[in-house]
């Protein structure tokens, strides 16, 4: 099992698709609005990690590196890479692969569809630890050869000096990584961004605030942009507030940017409908996963306007939710040395009454 649809029931197998495709294949089966892929799995990771010998190759270059040195993870970085360049996938990792991305473009009715390709990894966008932004992704990709070289670049993004200090950092060997990749048809976003199920700057729970900017989601992700920003209630959907961003670029492609005009930089890149929309399945995800959660998102520009919202992730929001475990932890705790306490003194009055 190397490559899977996201309606697949495997798909909802953490251990094998990661977090990144777990919640892609989660909001598929609640009928949410999601560019249409597939999982190349973790089993075909290993599989290629296992071939030539490469996790032992990894593991020796890893043991001799200094990492506290920017150098020598640099060169680290280049020998892995270079070692995923040079091995191509095993036959019958191949072969799926291949097999998936046919399909898919079969389903659409596009020869060499356009694709995205996603690290998916099985300690990404869990709820202990955010990896957002360590491992990489590829916008436009297109045809099974570009599909399987661009696969295996998101597997060496583990191997990236970020990504690895990132993971030593959490307590994680990056050779333990369990790396999944989801190849999903490329949205052609006239506008992107985040969504929060809460303020991310006070935790305040009643609100549901979203950033977006023109073009792919790349220009808000990287922090290109100060994106616009709008606030909407939870309760009843009123946008409470619209701020209007310095979006002076966006990304019509994965590879570069291209400049906005002044008259566009000064206006709202979503309509009022796609906010409250946004809001709306916002909620509905909270719902389902049970805590707040951050939310990537497009509004396709090829789609009908009012089913131009797709989803592209959804993580569970960690920041005020572990704040949030933390105080609830030592307040527990609080409250037992107190109980404690009162159970000493309540013995000694005891014993001064004898």
């Amino acid at each position: 099992m190397f490559a899977i649809r996201f309606d697949d029931p495997a798909s909802l197998d953490p251990w094998l698709v990661g977090g990144k495709a777990l919640g892609l294949a989660s909001m598929t089966r609640a009928d949410m609005p999601v560019s249409p892929g597939f999982t190349v799995t973790t089993r075909a990771y290993q599989q290629f990690l296992d071939s030539h010998d490469l996790r032992e190759k990894i593991s020796r270059v890893l043991e001799n590196c200094d990492h506290g040195s920017v150098e020598a993870l640099g060169v680290a970085e280049q020998t892995i890479s270079g070692w995923f360049d040079e091995i191509a996938l095993p036959l019958d990792v191949q072969d799926e692969v291949r097999q998936a991305y046919g399909r898919l473009c079969r389903d659409i009715g596009i020869d060499d569809l356009s694709v995205a390709v996603r690290s998916s990894a099985t300690a990404e966008d869990s709820e202990g630890a955010s990896f957002a932004g360590e491992y990489d992704t590829f916008v436009g990709i297109r045809g099974a050869d570009n599909v399987e070289h661009f696969v295996r670049r998101c597997w060496a993004s583990a191997f990236t000096a970020r990504s690895m200090v990132y993971a030593w950092k959490n307590g994680i060997s990056p050779v333990n990584v369990e790396m999944a990749v989801v190849v999903q048809k490329t949205v052609n976003a006239r506008a992107a961004g985040v969504m929060f199920t809460l303020s991310p700057s006070t935790g305040d729970r009643s609100r549901v605030v979203i950033e977006a900017a023109y073009g792919l989601g790349l220009s808000v992700v990287g922090g290109e942009v100060t994106p616009d920003r709008y606030v909407v209630a939870k309760v009843g959907g009123a946008i409470m507030e619209r701020f209007v961003g310095d979006k002076h670029i966006e990304y019509l492609t994965g590879t570069s940017a291209t400049p906005v005009d002044e008259e566009r930089r000064k206006s709202l890149c979503l309509r009022d409908e796609e906010v409250r929309e946004l809001a709306r399945l916002g909620k509905l995800l909270e719902r389902q996963h049970r805590h707040a959660v951050d939310v990537e998102f497009a509004v396709d520009r090829e789609l009908p306007p009012d089913q131009s919202v797709v989803l592209l992730q959804c993580r569970p929001e960690t920041y005020w939710s572990n704040r949030r475990a933390s105080a609830a932890a030592s307040a527990a705790a609080e409250g037992t040395t107190r109980s404690i306490m009162a159970s000493v003194l309540s013995r000694q009055g005891k014993i001064k009454d004898l």
